[in-house]
């Protein structure tokens, strides 16, 4: 991750604690799937371990919610539900994702871009 990126300055915010971090175990899984990418392994240098032990750390330092029995719509991706309830359970703030599937759900949802989250907030 470059460090001075929007997400690399969301992530470094978070470490030093200007906020909380919710998440869920599909959210997890999902980190830990696209971290195993070879673009993104080759672009972070990360092997199986560092990868393994960021997710422990997120699952450490995160707030991590149930989402079973959430139900959740994201009409332009389905595979996005999961995302969607993990807001919905946690009743976040903010869900930060630049995924334009959530385009649509901006009026319903607290939904912000991270590059606006970083103009905003950070």
């Amino acid at each position: 991750m470059i460090p001075e990126g929007t997400p690399g300055r969301i992530i470094a915010a978070w470490r030093k604690r200007n906020f909380d971090l919710v998440v869920s175990e599909p959210m997890l899984e999902e980190i830990a799937r696209v971290l195993a990418y070879p673009k993104i392994r080759k672009r972070l240098n990360w092997d199986d371990e560092t990868i393994s032990r960021y997710i422990a750390l997120l699952r450490f330092e995160a707030e991590v919610v149930s989402v079973e029995g959430v139900k959740a719509n994201v009409p332009a991706d389905p595979d996005d539900n999961q995302l969607l309830a993990t807001l919905i359970a946690s009743k976040a703030d903010w869900l930060i994702t630049g995924d334009c599937d959530f385009d649509d759900l901006y009026e319903l949802h607290p939904i912000i871009a991270p590059g606006e989250f970083v103009r905003r907030y950070l």
